[in-house]
């Protein structure tokens, strides 16, 4: 299982350019990179979908609200 990291570590090492410099937004006395400012808005979509999408309603075998 190690090597199929190392292999998949260097597909993706290829595939990225990781040599190049740090992008970042500075906005008054906040400094913060692109890659976090993506990484932030992925998970705040994530958790208004989880709020947002509903999830199947469980029915009670009884006939009976829960």
């Amino acid at each position: 299982m190690h090597a199929f990291g190392a292999v998949l570590v260097t597909l993706v090492a290829s595939i990225i350019n990781l040599n190049t410099p740090d992008h970042y937004i500075h906005w008054w006395i906040i400094q913060i990179s692109v890659a976090n400012v993506i990484v932030i808005v992925l998970m705040v979509l994530v958790f208004l979908a989880a709020i947002f999408i509903p999830f199947k309603a469980h029915k009670s075998q009884e006939g009976g609200e829960r």
